[in-house]
């Protein structure tokens, strides 16, 4: 017999399955110049191996070039920012679980600021315009972004080596900060990581003021995070990276949900506590950093979907549907970013600030 719940839970599932396959249909039909939806649905149809009519309205290349904007731009771009909002909802998640504190968020508790700060390092450091160019001209030297790089190669891989060394120096930081203090956990916590964010954004602004005027605005990029440069060569790491960390997080779901009860009832289920937390932080920063690395810092997406989850679901946390309902989010977000300006876009990390901003103070004042 299903109950209530349950039912909901399959009713909200389907409907966010539902939303997930339609969703880039239409988010592909809007932005700096508006394609018919019905181009879009021939556009879509020929990656099933359809065929493109010969003309519209007279002529076939107008399809021809809606057709190179929906597929080399616009598709990767709603993909990337699909997987961004189901890594950082998920990573929000089970940060809230693992620490019981429902105020944790890569972006709160310093995470995100690491990440950057770690990626714009080796921007910094070791990119063609960065302040050691001349020494690590060779083998070491970042290639610029829209040179074609395969992932395993230095120029692909270091940015986001950078940006998990400082994300995993952030979690360092904080839980040594909150070790001591005669205030709550939560308290110490959420203080450490807003410290902590503020500590990595002044190195970061010092990185700034160092920087070459080039690699300066890829600092300006990763501190407000976007999707403009979504494309199908940089999809794949970031796209491994959240899928395995959703397996991973799948299989581990009924350790990870005991740690609510306490730590002493975990370990009468026979379960290593730290062992487990740190796993479940060092996967948290990795997704993070990944994420970072691709499209900078987008705050604020771990907190309002594992709460707005948690309202639907009162006791539960289902990861997947965290997954789809966060992508889902990020994808319309962006697709607003993209299309509130007239030519010209703002950056995603802007609109969720302000979203996640007001959030964050209905949440502080329920918890009164």
């Amino acid at each position: 017999m299903i109950d209530a719940s349950q039912r909901r839970y399959y009713v909200c599932f389907s409907l966010l399955v539902f939303a997930t396959l339609l969703t880039p249909i239409f988010a592909a039909s809007f932005g700096a110049a508006n394609i018919d939806l019905n181009d879009v649905l021939i556009i879509f149809n020929t990656l099933w191996g359809g065929d493109i009519p010969s003309s519209i309205d007279g002529s076939g290349h107008a399809i021809e070039l809606s057709q190179r904007i929906v597929l080399e731009l616009r598709l990767p771009r709603i993909l990337l920012a699909f997987v961004a909002g189901a890594g950082l909802s998920i990573a929000g998640s089970v940060l809230q679980t693992v620490t019981r504190n429902p105020l944790a968020d890569p972006y709160l508790f310093g995470i995100s600021s690491g990440a950057s700060f770690g990626a714009v390092l080796v921007v910094s450091l070791f990119s063609q315009t960065g302040l050691f160019a001349e020494i690590f001209s060779g083998a070491l030297s970042i290639k610029p972004s829209f040179t074609a790089q395969p992932w395993w190669s230095w120029s692909t891989l270091s940015i986001p080596i950078g940006a998990f060394i400082g994300a995993s120096l952030s979690v360092l930081i904080v839980f040594i900060l909150s070790a001591s203090g005669q205030s709550s956990q939560v308290e110490r916590m959420l203080l450490s990581g807003v410290a902590t964010s503020f500590l990595f954004g002044a190195l970061t602004s010092l990185l700034l003021y160092f920087s070459s005027p080039q690699a300066a605005a890829s600092v300006l990029f990763w501190s407000l995070g976007s999707f403009a440069k979504a494309s199908w060569s940089n999809l794949l790491l970031p796209s491994v990276t959240v899928g395995i960390s959703l397996l991973i997080m799948l299989a581990f779901r009924r350790q990870i949900m005991a740690l609510k009860a306490g730590d002493e009832t975990a370990h009468t289920l026979g379960i290593n506590v730290a062992k487990l937390r740190l796993s479940m932080l060092l996967l948290c920063s990795l997704i993070t950093a990944m994420l970072v690395a691709t499209c900078g810092g987008i705050g604020f997406v771990g907190l309002m979907i594992p709460h707005t989850v948690r309202l639907l679901f009162s006791g539960r946390q289902p990861l997947i549907l965290t997954a789809m309902l966060g992508g889902l989010f990020m994808v319309w977000i962006d697709v607003i970013a993209r299309c509130i300006l007239s030519n010209q876009e703002l950056p995603v990390g802007i609109i969720t600030a302000a979203l996640g901003s007001v959030f964050f103070l209905f949440i502080l004042r329920q918890r009164r």
